[in-house]
Parts: C-alpha cells; structure tokens; sequence
C-alpha cells in the first residue's frame, strides 16, 4: 500500500517533466509513505501535481476540453459525433481514474495535518486536498450519478467501502459542498494565477455549485431521475451567487480582447485570467491550433449556433430588423502560388459578421471553407476545410510561426480554465434561477459582456420573445442562456453539460433538431457538386443522425467494476 501510493507520487511527478516552470521536483520515487510527509515543500510538490488534472487545451499532446468535444448543438464534427456509449464499457477511465485522484486528495488530507508546519499551511493543504476530491466527484457525479463516497484512504480492511453499495448523488453533493466550503475559507489567499488558492476555489465552488442547484431544479423523475428539489436548488444556487460575487468584488477585470483569452502565449498578464493552464515553446506543448489551420478537416460551427448570435441591434434572427440574409458571397480575387499570382473565388460572410455579436467574427473564419473549396487562413500555411463551410479561428494567432502554428505537438498559447467572463455568467444565471434577478444584477455582470460584444445591454423586461426559446423558460432566462453559449462556444465542453443540468439533452437528437448537423449557406457556390447539402446548406452530419434517449442523461457503469462489486448497480437504460 504505502510503496504503491509513492510510486504513484512519482510517476505523476515525471509526467509532469516539461513543467519545470510550475512544479519544483524532488526524487519522490525515493521517498516511501513513512519518510516523505516531513516538511511543507514535500507537501507542495505531492500537491503540484494536481494542476494535470486541468488538461486545457491538452497534456502532452493529447486533446483537451476546447473545441475537440463535439458532442453538442454548436459543432458538427469532422467524423460524427454521437452519443459517448452505444453499450456499457467493460472498463472506463471516466471511473478508475477519477477514483485514483479521489484516492490521491485523501492521501493530502489525511497526511498533511501530521507535517511539522503552521497550522495555516495545514489547513491551506488540506484545503487544496478536499478542492480536488470536491472536483473529482463532481466530475464522476454529472457523469454516473450514484457513485461511493469514500472520504479516507483505504486498505483491504475497508470492505465496507471497497465493495459498498452507490451512494445518493444528492448527498455526495452535500459532501462536495462541505469540502468546498472549507477550502474557500482555508486556502492560501493569493494572486498566483496557476497554482491551487483561495481565488481558484471560489471559481470552482461558482460552477459546482451553479450545476448542481439548477440540475436539481428541473431533472425530472421520468427520465430515470430524482423528482426536482426545490430547497436543495435553492441553497446551491444561493452559494453560486455568493462565490461569483466574492470574485467579482476583487481585483479582476475583463480582457479588452474576446479572443485574447484564448489566443495569448502570456495569460499571466491577462487581468480576467484566475487560473490557466501555462504551455512553453518546445517545453509543454499542444496541438490544438494544428488541428484548427491544417489540412484536417476543422470540425465546424452549426447553423444552429450561427443562428444564436444576436444581432448589433439586440435582436435574434426571427425579430431582427436588420438584414438575416446568411448566403455567403462570392468574390473574385488573386493569390499567390508557387511564387505566381492566380485568379482565386472565395465564398465569404465579410458583410456579414458586421451585423452580428462581435465574438461570432472572432470565432469563425470571414470565409468558408470545404471539400474542393480550401480557405488558407492568414494568408500562409496549410489549406483548410470544414465540415460545415465555418472554420474555427478562435484558438489561432497570427503571430506565430507556422511551425508552431501547423504543427501537432508544436502549439505553445496559454488555456483558460477559469476566467472572469465565466463568473459573470454564473453569476446572472443564478440570480434569474433564484428568481430575484435586479437590473443592477445584469448591469454588473452580463451586461459587461454585452458591452464587449458591441451589443445593447440586457434588460429584467427583456422586451421580446424569441420563438426560437423551445426550453419553456422565461424570455430573460432563455438570453442568459444564449449569452453563455456565444460566450463559451466550443469552451470546456461546457454546451454538452450545460443541456445536461438544464434537462435538455433531447436537443441533440437530430431528428427533431436538423439545424444542429448543417452548415453554412452555399446557394452562391452552385457548381461545386462534391458537398453534402441539405437545400442551400452543407450537411456535416456525413447522411447520419443521432436518436436521443433518456438514458443518455447517465453513463454507463463500466461492467468490470460491477464485477468486482456486486454491490454496485447499473444505470437505467444500460
């Protein structure tokens, strides 16, 4: 037991080998169980290696949560994206390794008020342990539902907890609210934006916490569910609130570029920024703007996602007075190959974006590009298609060099992954879901955002009722809602949970909702015969569907921890 936590410790430590800039190492591997909780700095670098559970924009080239999660209404992916299990799993990562750092937090908390320190490091240690367990469950919770609490470190005397029974979802989350209520009060308070503290704790507690209290307010027990709870969502809603209100009334301050959060190879200077996942030159690389400007086919933007960004004059397609025609228009130029300036014809939106939210221009590409219409971004690199005609340029800068930029595992810009724009979405959204949403609310919060993305503001009497709302809630709730999916499109995989939490998973069935696996509009592209379309827009669906399901709501247990635990039960549906 104590050789195998160790050895854990320093693989763990190695992986984490290209991140000499945030992780001071020691010779862990020569530490056992007994020897090595003696000093803080040995505490410091079990905890260090935490930060590889934020994978940003991936670790060590593998994919990260933004943009390669297409599992949603906003993308249509190169290669379909349907629903994450057909069948239970015979094993799964999504359970045995949120279990491994579950196990790794309680070895923090159980050992670290022994360490001959302070009692505020104590206490800060202890408070980064519970963080991570609270993190961890609430990971394995949004996805299995009922999973076991375990609290402690265990050994094969613990078959109560080895082999007990799931415990209720809504009491683990009473677990994770306690252990996040003690590391908010109890974490170092400093402005270190890529290591554990106080600041990172709240931004946690905000999402955890904005999750819970609105899955618990409209889940629905026919759908293999728990009946809604009223109370429970209100206190977690209420904690949001709280924690998004404690980092709003600190120093942070919004970016004065959009896509400057997602683009910078210095996120450090960024006064939005609370906690990033820090890359290096050559060092600690990713390979996400590779796969956004080279010859693989770009998992592009919906029309239904195109179609959610408002208007300049605040208002959604079906009520705008401005000009909604989405043709892109085709326009005769040169470029140059091989040294020789050609005719070119480029199918654009150039006159387009400027009517629309200014983060839709950052996000997508002025032209479009598809199979035997190629779009070079820049005007340098590789060739780029789409499977739906919208590329994704929100992760790309044109400063760097194509080696860095076409290149898998050469990608070096910094990954958010708690940020201030986030926070004033949780923020509105808690308020209206409390349903004691002030003007003052939205005015400190969303409305920012809006102001960035040269809209008019937001108003409690919105003024109009999109048709397009089919979630059957208020006109104010259904834009707070768009305000988070423009904001965060292709971020963290958030749209997937966010219909989750909302109970409207049946939005991705694309059968009842064709718009979320069609593009663009290429009426004026009438000669080119090799693309998919449905009508004037290309299909990125490659002629499949995907059927929602209410078991879909859950994961499936993986079958070989059912095995071992005959106490343990599967999912509804599975």
């Amino acid at each position: 037991m104590k050789k195998s936590i160790i050895y854990l410790i320093a693989v763990l430590t190695l992986s984490l080998n290209s991140c000499t800039d945030f992780l001071e190492k020691g010779p862990l591997d020569t530490f056992t169980n007994d020897n090595f909780w003696t000093s803080e700095k040995n505490v410091e670098g079990y905890a260090n290696t935490f930060y590889e559970d934020f994978v940003g924009y991936g670790n060590a080239g593998g994919s990260g949560l933004f943009y390669f999660r297409t599992l949603s209404d906003d993308q249509a992916g190169n290669s379909f994206a349907d629903w994450s299990f057909k069948n239970a799993p015979a094993s799964s990562g999504d359970w045995s390794d949120t279990y491994i750092e579950i196990k790794r937090a309680n070895v923090l908390i159980q050992n670290a008020p022994n360490v001959n320190m302070s009692d505020a490091a104590k206490n800060h240690w202890v408070g980064v342990g519970r963080l991570m367990r609270a993190w961890q469950y609430y990971q394995i919770v949004r996805q299995f539902g009922d999973v076991p609490w375990v609290d402690k470190v265990l050994d094969i005397q613990d078959q109560e907890y080895l082999y007990g029974p799931r415990t209720n979802r809504d009491i683990v989350m009473d677990n994770v609210l306690e252990d996040l209520n003690f590391a908010t009060q109890n974490m170092y308070d400093n402005t270190s934006k890529i290591t554990l503290n106080r600041n990172v704790a709240y931004a946690m507690k905000a999402e955890i916490c904005l999750y819970e209290g609105t899955f618990r307010k409209y889940r629905k027990a026919e759908d293999g569910q728990s009946a809604p709870d009223a109370t429970g969502a209100n206190k977690f809603l209420t904690e949001a609130k709280s924690a998004a209100s404690y980092l709003m009334d600190k120093s942070f301050k919004l970016n004065d570029s959009y896509q400057g959060n997602y683009n910078s190879t210095n996120l450090n200077t960024n006064t939005e920024m609370i906690f990033y996942k820090a890359y290096k030159q050559s060092i600690f690389v990713h390979s996400l703007i590779a796969y956004i400007s080279s010859s693989t086919q770009i998992s592009g933007m919906t029309k239904d996602a195109f179609e959610s960004y408002l208007f300049t004059d605040g208002k959604p397609l079906a009520l705008t007075s401005l000009n909604k025609n989405d043709a892109a228009q085709r326009l005769t130029g040169t470029k140059i190959v091989g040294g020789k300036v050609v005719p070119d014809t480029v199918l654009s939106i150039s006159k387009i974006l400027p009517l629309r939210d200014k983060r839709l221009a950052q996000t997508i590409d002025t032209a479009l590009c598809y199979v035997n219409r190629g779009f070079t971004r820049f005007g340098t690199g590789i060739s780029m298609t789409s499977s739906t005609g919208y590329g994704v340029s929100k992760y790309d800068n044109k400063s760097l060099d194509n080696m860095y930029r076409n290149q898998t595992n050469a990608n070096f810009t910094h990954a958010p992954i708690f940020w201030l724009s986030v926070v004033y979405l949780q923020y509105a959204e808690a308020c209206a879901e409390l349903g004691s949403i002030t003007q003052a609310d939205l005015d400190k919060s969303i409305n920012k955002l809006k102001t960035r993305a040269g809209l008019p503001p937001l108003n409690v009497n919105v003024g109009f009722s999109d048709p397009a709302n089919d979630m059957g809630v208020s006109d104010l709730i259904w834009e707070i809602r768009r305000e988070r999916r423009t904001e965060l499109m292709f971020d963290n995989w958030t749209r997937y949970w966010d219909l989750i939490r909302w109970h409207q998973l049946d939005k991705l069935d694309s059968t009842t909702n064709p718009d979320i696996l069609l593009g663009a509009n290429i009426v004026n592209d009438p000669t080119n015969k090799t693309v998919d379309k449905v009508g004037n827009y290309i299909d990125g669906s490659k002629d499949k569907t995907r059927t929602y399901d209410k078991k879909h709501y859950w994961y499936p247990l993986p079958t070989d921890q059912i095995s071992l635990n005959p106490q343990l039960t599967q999912n509804p549906g599975w």
